[in-house]
């Protein structure tokens, strides 16, 4: 499984940095960490057990519903 971020639709609330912080984080901008790595969408690597877990959870706490499982 991974996980894609609509950096677009993301407003860098950071609810998924709180439910899965192994997995997601806020640079010292406040800004979502993907943010250096895409500039409209980032998808992840694969994920193992426990962080496809965690990414699951980070999308339904989504404000925005940015984050979307793959696979």
């Amino acid at each position: 499984m991974k996980f894609a971020i609509d950096l677009t639709q993301c407003e860098n609330h950071g609810q998924c940095a709180i439910v899965a912080p192994g997995t997601f984080s806020l640079d010292g901008d406040g800004l979502l960490s993907f943010r250096a790595h895409a500039d409209d969408e980032y998808v992840s690597p694969e994920l193992d057990a426990s962080d496809a877990g965690q990414a699951a959870e980070a999308a339904d706490m989504c404000p925005m519903q940015a984050i979307r499982l793959i696979g």
